[in-house]
């Protein structure tokens, strides 16, 4: 099992590293999957436990230089590794003007990910700095822990309002409440509303759109027989929402969500070579 990689062009160290940040707010530990063309950053706490989740796919072409992997075997070329995103973070916070950065796994007495970053000097000799980053090898039987969560079959799907706006409603709302309904239609209408005894505040968006998505016979699924105007409504824990919202380092170009009523709110946020999904369930 051998994994190397290389990043030279600072524009995607940078980015790459805004990505790490991102999962570091969402995820105090997670799973690392790498395969020949891509990473995964995936949480999957238990729903049923009221835990979120979390799935982040990039594809290593467009952040590393160099890339080279051996995974378990042959059949399953593929490595699983739990770490703490927040020491990947902090490492990479030391490189945000390196003329390279290169990351490794090594297991000299436990494995580690060991990421050296080469500093600019005024001499000729470089300095580097390096981390390791201990992790634990997922064994092979618990990958399937680890797979792709499936998209739930939602009530309505709609694109999000401007992230920085939403996110500063939800910290104002956070003051007064710990649980947020989320509701939209297919109108392109979106709520976000606290109730306690005390207080009732709503913020309404509109003219958000809905996306056309694909059915499973190939034309688009249209809303047919369904009521534009009637909402689907989850109720969800505020502080994982704003976790979400305050962690957004990566300026998604497309941002929308899927409500299952009464179940479980799904976003999906894309940046070109990067979708973040993320799932929070909802209370009864």
């Amino acid at each position: 099992m051998r994994f190397r990689a290389k990043i030279v062009d600072l524009a995607c160290l940078n980015h790459f590293s805004r990505i790490i940040n991102t999962i570091a707010k969402l995820a105090k530990t997670c799973i690392l999957r790498l395969t020949v063309c891509k990473l995964y950053f995936i949480l999957s706490d238990k729903v049923a436990n009221g835990g979120a989740s979390m799935w982040c796919e990039l594809s290593q072409g467009n952040f590393f230089d160099e890339f080279q992997m051996e995974g378990v075997a042959a059949e399953h070329n593929e490595i699983y590794l739990e770490l703490v995103p927040e020491n990947l973070s902090r490492a990479l916070k030391t490189a945000q003007s390196a003329k390279a950065v290169k990351i490794k796994l090594t297991n000299k007495h436990s494995p580690c990910l060991r990421v050296a970053v080469e500093l600019p000097s005024l001499s000729s000799s470089s300095r580097i700095v390096t981390h390791d980053i201990p992790v634990g090898v997922i064994p092979r039987r618990m990958w399937n822990d680890f797979r792709e969560p499936s998209v739930p079959d939602f009530d309505v799907s709609i694109y999000l309002p401007v992230l920085k706006t939403m996110k500063s409603v939800v910290e104002r709302m956070k003051n007064l409440s710990n649980f947020i309904v989320i509701e939209a239609n297919l109108s392109g209408e979106m709520n976000l509303k606290i109730e306690t005894d005390l207080v009732s505040v709503t913020t309404h968006f509109k003219d958000l759109g809905n996306p056309p998505w694909a059915s499973e016979d190939g034309c688009e699924s249209s809303a047919q027989g369904r009521d534009l105007e009637s909402m689907a409504e989850a109720c969800i824990d505020i502080k994982k929402l704003q976790q979400l919202l305050a962690g957004q380092q990566v300026n998604p170009t497309k941002a929308l969500c899927n409500i299952v009523r009464k179940r479980i709110v799904h976003f999906i946020l894309l940046h070109e070579e990067v979708s973040l999904q993320y799932f929070i369930p909802a209370i009864s």
